[in-house]
């Protein structure tokens, strides 16, 4: 009797789950990049509810108000905070200032829900305090940590999921890009790990869970001309049952700005027991539009790769994620999915790499938590 191999699943899971209600009332405090062109998009293609925005500039809140159909502006964050309309509270702020908006924010009634933007906070301790804020208020709280709504890395968390890969052996994520340091930046004794590689370091919880200590070094990228200790990134995650992962955030790339030819990409790959996945981040090409790609083969297939493809891109698309896990989150009584609680891990995660550089060493995460 021959035996036959089931066929593989290929429906990889990788769009955004939207709840039943849709229609909450979105208040937006920022009108800067990520919030006008990537946020408010989103939400107006997936057909959410934003209904007024603020500013630090109110100019540029009336401007983004304008190109995306906002009916209300208000001076300030505090006039916004005082809309009894507002349920949820959509924060784009320097993570220096936005505790305190948080903090005012838990006392309005009104708001059900907040998604913060990533940073939290500056460091673990600060964070921390902004949760136990949430938590006593029973306001639900997200933190904007959107490469989880990467279509790669949905599928890629399905196929772990599955098995199809089988136990996780190695993972490492590979950036060569360069970001735009935004001025609030410019007085921060922290980079390049608080801004960037923020997003590798959650992903790569997201995918495998929290790692037992971590190796950490850096230093600094020659083309940033203001004060920084790291600029240029590399670290090593390790985890009790052996699995590693590391990642290069290289926010240089050689002298690309100053007249070399580049090569910007943002690769990753995992191997795993039972097979390989690999793939880029479409980001770096913004605003071209690159939706991120997704390669594998197994085993359970074996003499295959498989090489799925969308016309999702992470950015605006995968924003409509991180506001729907939100609601579904108010819906259902639940924690978000990118929760203020499980945030924390990454902030621990964060001034875990920061006290490696610091000491030359690799450091648990205990030692931040405890």
């Amino acid at each position: 009797m021959t035996s036959t191999t089931p066929p593989l699943d290929f429906d990889l899971d990788f769009l955004p789950h939207l709840p039943p209600k849709t229609d909450y009332k979105i208040g937006c405090i920022g009108a800067g990049f990520i919030m006008r062109d990537i946020h408010v998009v989103a939400y107006n293609n997936a057909g959410f509810n934003t209904v007024a925005i603020a500013s630090r500039t109110p100019e540029n809140a009336r401007a983004a108000a304008e190109a995306r159909g906002i009916p209300t502006v208000y001076n300030t964050w505090q006039e916004l905070l005082d809309d009894p309309r507002i349920e949820i509270l959509d924060i784009a702020f320097p993570p220096d200032q936005q505790p305190a908006i948080i903090a005012e924010a838990v006392k309005r009634p009104h708001i059900k829900g907040i998604l913060a933007q990533k940073p939290l906070a500056m460091n673990y301790q600060d964070a921390k305090k902004v949760v136990e804020l949430c938590a006593a208020a029973g306001k639900k709280l997200a933190v904007n940590q959107n490469m989880r709504y990467d279509q790669s890395m949905r599928a890629l968390k399905t196929l772990l999921d599955r098995g199809m890969l089988g136990e996780p052996v190695l993972a490492t994520v590979e950036m060569r890009g360069i970001p735009h340091w935004q001025p609030f930046l410019y007085d921060y004794d922290r980079l390049t790990f608080l801004n960037m590689s923020i997003h590798h370091l959650d992903i790569f919880r997201y995918l495998f869970g929290d790692p037992e200590r971590v190796l950490a070094s850096a230093r600094t990228d020659p083309r940033t001309k203001f004060e920084h200790t790291d600029g240029i990134t590399l670290y090593i995650l390790e985890y009790t049952n052996g699995f590693r992962a590391s990642g290069w955030d290289d926010v240089w790339t050689g002298p690309v700005r100053e007249g070399s030819l580049g090569d910007i990409y943002i690769k990753w790959r995992v191997e795993g027991t039972d097979g390989i996945a690999d793939g880029t981040i479409g980001w770096v090409d913004y605003p071209n539009g690159s939706p991120s790609t997704l390669n594998f083969t197994t085993k359970q297939q074996p003499g295959y790769w498989f090489r799925p493809r969308w016309n999702k891109v992470w950015f605006p698309d995968a924003f409509e994620g991180t506001m729907a896990q939100l609601m579904a989150a108010i819906q259902n009584d639940t924690e978000p999915e990118i929760g203020g609680t499980d945030n924390l891990k990454t902030m621990a995660l964060i001034d875990a790499c920061y006290k490696s550089v610091a000491e030359h060493r690799g450091v648990t995460l205990d030692e931040i938590t405890s």
